[in-house]
C-alpha cells in the first residue's frame, strides 16, 4: 500500500511517504513556518519515491488537537491533494502520534499522553501500541484542566509530551501509576502510517470534504506554535 502522511499540529513539521517497505520522509522543526514548507516536502518525497500523487492510495494527516493553525493547516493541504487526485483520507488523531512516537523511540507500550493546551489546560488521551506501530485510543481524548485529569488505571505507563513538563502537579498525581515521563516527545508523519493503515484497512477512509479538524477547543489562538 502506499500512503502519504501529513504532521504539522505541533513545531514539527512532517511528511512521510510509505510504498512498499521504503520510507521517503522529511520534516523541520521551525514553528509558525510549515505553511511555507509542507507542500515542497510532499513533492519531494513523491520524487525520491519516483512517485505522481494519483499513484498513492490514501492520504493521512494529523486532525489534532494541537495548534490550531498547524491543524488547520495539515487539513487544508490534505482536502486539496485529495480533491484534486480523487483519493481518499484518513484522518489520525495527534495524541496517537504522540503515543507513538514515544513508542518508537522508547519501547513503552501504555502511553499517557499529555500536551500543554495552553490556558492552564491540557490535551490528555490514553493508548496502547501494539508491536507494528499501531495506536489504539483507551477512552475519549479530552481538553481538561491537569488536576481533573483522571489516574488511569495500572501502572507501568509512560508519560508523553509537554503538559508532564509544564504541569508538575500530573507527575506527582500519578506517581506510582506512570514510571517515567518523555516531555519532548513529538509525532512526526510517520507517526501516523501504521495507524492511518489499520484505519484504511477497516473501512476508515472518507473523501476529502469530511477529512475534518479535531480541536476539542473551538476559539484559542495559534500561540508560540503550539
Amino acid at each position: 500500500m502506499k500512503l502519504l502522511a501529513i504532521e504539522t499540529a505541533t513545531d514539527a513539521c512532517s511528511v512521510a511517504l510509505q510504498s512498499g517497505g521504503t520510507l521517503a520522509e522529511r520534516s523541520s522543526s521551525e514553528p509558525r513556518v510549515h505553511a511555507a514548507l509542507v507542500l515542497e516536502m510532499v513533492y519531494e518525497c513523491l520524487r525520491e519515491s519516483a512517485l505522481e500523487l494519483p499513484d498513492l492510495d490514501v492520504l493521512v494527516f494529523g486532525c489534532g488537537p494541537g495548534s490550531f493553525t498547524g491543524v488547520r493547516i495539515a487539513t487544508a493541504v490534505t482536502q486539496g491533494l485529495a480533491f484534486g487526485a480523487d483519493l481518499p483520507v484518513v484522518p489520525v488523531s495527534t495524541l496517537a502520534g504522540h503515543a507513538v512516537s514515544c513508542w518508537r523511540q522508547t519501547g513503552a507500550t501504555r502511553i499517557a499522553v499529555a500536551v500543554d493546551a495552553r490556558m492552564d489546560e491540557c490535551y490528555w488521551g490514553l493508548f496502547c501500541v501494539d508491536a507494528g506501530g499501531v495506536a489504539q485510543g483507551l477512552g475519549q481524548e479530552r481538553l481538561t484542566e491537569p488536576g481533573a485529569i483522571p489516574v488511569p488505571d495500572g501502572n507501568a505507563w509512560t508519560g508523553a509530551g509537554s503538559g508532564w513538563q509544564e504541569f508538575p502537579s500530573l507527575g506527582q498525581a500519578m506517581e506510582g501509576v506512570v514510571d517515567r515521563v518523555e516531555p519532548a516527545v513529538l509525532p512526526l508523519a510517520r507517526d501516523l502510517l501504521a495507524t492511518g493503515c489499520r484505519l484504511f484497512s477497516d473501512g476508515g477512509g472518507v473523501p476529502a470534504h469530511e477529512a475534518l479538524p479535531v480541536y476539542l477547543r473551538e476559539s484559542v489562538a495559534w500561540k508560540g506554535g503550539r
